[in-house]
């Protein structure tokens, strides 16, 4: 695959705003993900591909079909076209470090914004690689533009070059997934593949078929405010009450403080005064019943200071988010088999772990589509030192290829 080429597809991608919005209802939560959407529409056409259907929720779907005499099963491969809201995707403006020699980058001279590897030591995994970086003042949007990227380069060279043996293919980007909606209104049943992989993971090699549990919790404190002259027996803080209801939970089991299969509570958000204020968690865990002790565990925290207080003045909302997709794909393995082939084969050293968040292969695969997580390649997510080594994106690209060359001769 030609190398320049990717690199402007990539730029091409990343340079449009897609940013989603957790706050709006809407679906997408945004209009400006109908822009990418719209291009990738002409361009999967331009491409060759067939069934090329942009639907009324951004969702869009394309098919190359299969060059073979015999059955196999139709695979997918999805990515997501928005971007994270944590950090603005708004003029992004790409950095390339042909190269890359191993120290400092300075990816904002006037700012003194510095992409370090005494920081971020993965750095050094891509000596003498081509990196593409932000100019430190947005996200790059490798997450997930280099799986949109990925996908596409690979159904190009599929199309190019017809010696290499496939079944049906169908791919799919989403929208909204940043926000936790990218599955809601995916169809399974149009889509029709027996099973799919997200191109949504990180450093290379990265094969991975389990992710956390996760729900939300929104914790709700009324409060009473009189003049603080006159406030004995009268006043109630809802800010003191919020503090003590943090500090009741367990300090260690923190995104911090916590790496592998460890769950853990983490405060995102606390507002207020003192008649009434608000505390917002995201509640992880690999193990379901240790999930569903952290949502008990809030309830009863709850529970317990409204009975000290002698009134109930904390009010617990929890809504399930994704669940872990380990139960799904066990049962398909051969999945996880044929991919990990596949990166041998290539000489990638396959890096079979949890997912320390969510895809959303988590929820299609509770939907009917088991869809394990392939590595996109980039690095630092969701900021402003946010990286992808090109060579990552020629890989995956390479790795999609593989797959579908791997699913053909398995079933021959």
């Amino acid at each position: 695959m030609d190398k320049r080429h990717i690199i402007n597809r990539f730029i091409s991608y990343v340079t449009v705003d897609t940013e989603s919005d957790p706050n709006n209802p809407a679906f997408p939560s945004t209009e400006k993900q109908w822009n990418l959407a719209r291009q990738l529409e002409k361009e999967l056409t331009s491409i060759g591909l067939e069934d090329v259907e942009l639907d009324e929720n951004c969702y869009l779907m394309a098919t190359l079909p299969s060059n073979l005499d015999y059955e196999v099963p139709t695979i997918g491969f999805v990515s997501h076209i928005d971007t994270s809201p944590d950090f603005t995707g708004a003029n992004v403006n790409p950095q390339i470090i042909e190269n890359y020699d191993g120290g400092d980058i300075t990816l904002n001279k006037e700012l003194g914004i510095v992409l370090s590897p005494s920081e971020f030591d993965d750095l050094l995994l891509y000596k003498g690689q081509t990196l593409i970086t932000t100019d430190g003042t947005t996200l790059l949007g490798a997450d997930d533009k280099a799986g949109v990227t990925e996908i596409v380069s690979a159904m190009e060279y599929l199309v190019k070059h017809p010696e290499i043996k496939h079944g049906k293919i169908r791919i799919c980007f989403t929208p909204d997934e940043e926000v936790g909606k990218g599955a809601h209104k995916f169809d399974v049943e149009k889509f029709g593949a027996e099973w799919a992989y997200t191109m949504d993971g990180s450093q290379i090699g990265e094969l991975e078929f389990e992710n956390f549990n996760a729900a939300s919790a929104k914790v709700m404190i009324k409060g009473k405010i009189v003049h603080p002259g006159y406030a004995k027996g009268k006043m109630i803080n809802a800010v003191l009450i919020a503090n003590r209801f943090i500090a009741a939970l367990p300090a260690d089991e923190v995104p911090e403080k916590t790496e592998g299969y460890e769950g853990f509570f983490h405060l995102h958000a606390i507002s207020g005064n003192v008649d009434g204020a608000s505390i917002e968690y995201i509640v992880r865990d690999h193990d379901f019943e240790k999930f569903q002790g952290r949502k008990a565990l809030l309830n009863q925290i709850a529970s317990d200071l409204n009975a000290e207080l002698g009134k109930d003045l904390i009010a617990v909302e929890i809504k399930d988010q994704y669940f872990n997709m380990k139960e799904k794909v066990e049962p398909k393995m051969h999945i996880i088999e044929i991919a990990k082939e596949v990166m041998e084969d290539l000489n990638i050293k396959p890096i079979i772990k949890p997912i320390r968040g969510g895809t959303d292969g988590s929820q299609l695969s509770y939907m009917g589509l088991p869809c394990p997580n392939i590595f996109a390649g980039g690095h630092n997510f969701h900021g402003r030192y946010e990286y992808v080594p090109v060579e990552s994106i020629l890989k995956a690209s390479e790795v999609i290829v593989g797959i579908a060359s791997k699913v053909a001769d398995h079933y021959q």
